[in-house]
């Protein structure tokens, strides 16, 4: 395909007005003496052009994303409408708190309804993702030590944690003390009493875990810490597989993330807009950033009077597009928010049990929202590493699951379908993981040289990252 430089023509685009354009109202120093070299080509043209480049991008109205943990759920065309409302859309955020009652009203709601879902007192919608929610989170639980008066130095971390945990707590200055997992695939308690000591300030958890597994020992732990003064933190990146059945609170912890896209259906990456907000045990109130959204019976407002308030974390207040989607998700859902997690849980649990006779399954039991898959063995037999059989799972229209995390399981696929994909689409995919196992074992060839269909085929994924070329030169 060629690019936009390549295809000028010297047609001709939009002409903006026919009279001359006399620039000397500006300095001349800004002026430019050389031609900026952009492509003149016709409007009709560009539109194919950028057409053509966005049909080369897979996205999840084309195939399946079995993505693991980042949860590519569905997100509901009703919603982006609701967010461009121009009450909403147009909304200027430095408007007074009189000029946008509505705004404030649907983030109050959205505060007391993400309450009532996890358990919390209060909420913060500030943070503009998942891990800006943990960053804030840590900053509450260290600004709440430090008021108190504590010098406490560490927070401990499962070693089959998100990788930005450790990183969160480590911004924040604490030591991390990584605790191993035990056969099950849980927090070793044993371990974890080993490393506690009285400077520890608290336990970053997902729960379910990054295997997909419940921490059945959750209630211990809570009580471990506790007892040692100790906070307890929840990684939401999980919440899709326990909505409406148990939660953060039912399990003791005391300050909770939750990503909006991975749970209430808002978009993900690309560098736009995310939300991660974050909810604390009514102890913890007073350290929320300021300021929080509040209602005093007549009139919705920001509340800048938080005491021990750890400031403003977001210019302005948090995404608010994006908050819009989520609250439009909770409505539409209602009650069957805990049917959504049933859903997920079950469809994560029909690919297991169809696959584990083909890839190795580490550790063989219930698993929750997701799980993971180790291609070790076959890596061995064939030399087919996982890499290998994500790669090929871009020429069957369906999107890589995550690979190589947790670092725990070697070889590892991290499998999770969202609660919106169909049977048929489940044994699609069945389907396609086996055909690709069974070609690693016959024609090994096959499967390493994929993927063949792709716009860009087989690349060197370390220099890509480390030396990306974005450039055309004329």
């Amino acid at each position: 395909m060629k690019t936009i430089f390549e295809k000028n023509n010297n047609t001709g685009g939009i002409t903006l007005t026919d009279e001359d354009i006399r620039p000397d109202f500006i300095d001349e120093k800004f002026l430019r003496e050389t031609s900026c070299a952009l492509p003149d080509i016709g409007e009709l043209e560009v539109l194919r052009h950028y057409k053509e480049l966005s049909d080369r991008n897979f996205c999840i109205e084309k195939g399946f994303y079995p993505l693991g943990s980042c949860t590519m759920k569905y997100n509901p065309k009703v919603s982006e409408y609701l967010s461009s409302l121009d009450g909403f859309a147009n909304l200027h955020p430095a408007q007074s708190d009189e000029d946008c009652q509505g705004a404030l009203e649907l983030m109050f709601r959205l505060s007391e309804a993400l309450k009532q879902i996890t358990g919390m007192n209060a909420f913060t919608l500030q943070p503009a993702a998942g891990a800006h929610g943990e960053l804030t989170g840590m900053m509450i639980i260290k600004k709440y030590f430090e008021v108190k008066g504590e010098t406490r130095k560490k927070v401990i971390v499962p070693d089959s944690a998100h990788g930005t945990n450790p990183a969160s707590a480590a911004l924040c200055g604490f030591e991390i003390l990584p605790v191993k997992s035990n056969s099950k695939g849980q927090v070793d308690i044993e371990d974890l009493k080993a490393i506690l000591t009285p400077d520890v300030a608290a336990i970053m958890m997902t729960n379910p875990n990054t295997l997909g597994i419940f921490e059945e020992n959750v209630l211990e732990i809570s009580k471990i810490m506790h007892e040692n003064g100790s906070l307890l933190y929840y990684d939401g990146a999980n919440f899709n597989a326990i909505m409406g059945y148990t939660n953060p609170k039912l399990m003791g912890f005391d300050v909770v993330h939750l990503n909006l896209h991975k749970t209430f259906a808002t978009p993900h990456g690309g560098g736009g807009p995310g939300a991660g907000p974050v909810g604390v045990v009514e102890g913890l109130k007073e350290f929320l950033p300021s300021p929080v959204i509040d209602f005093d019976g007549e009139k919705y407002f920001r509340n800048y009077s938080i005491k021990h308030s750890i400031g403003n974390i977001r210019d302005f207040y948090g995404s608010f597009g994006v908050l819009v989607k989520a609250y439009a998700y909770i409505l539409m859902m209602g009650k069957n928010l805990k049917e959504a997690s049933e859903n997920a849980v079950l469809n994560a649990n029909y690919i297991k049990e169809k696959l584990k006779n083909y890839y190795t399954l580490p550790f063989d039991t219930l698993c929750k929202h997701e799980f993971v898959l180790s291609g070790e063995a076959l890596k061995q037999q064939t030399g087919v590493s996982t890499l290998n059989v994500a790669k090929a799972l871009m020429d069957k229209n369906t999107h890589p699951p995550t690979v190589y995390f947790p670092l725990i399981v070697h070889e590892a696929m991290m499998i999770e379908p969202t609660e919106s994909e169909t049977k048929e689409r489940l044994d699609e995919f069945i389907n396609v993981m086996i055909k690709i196992y069974e070609d690693a074992t016959l024609n090994p060839e096959k499967i390493l040289s994929s993927p063949r269909t792709t716009p860009v085929k087989r690349v060197d994924e370390t220099l890509a990252a480390r030396h990306p070329d974005l450039n055309f030169k004329n």
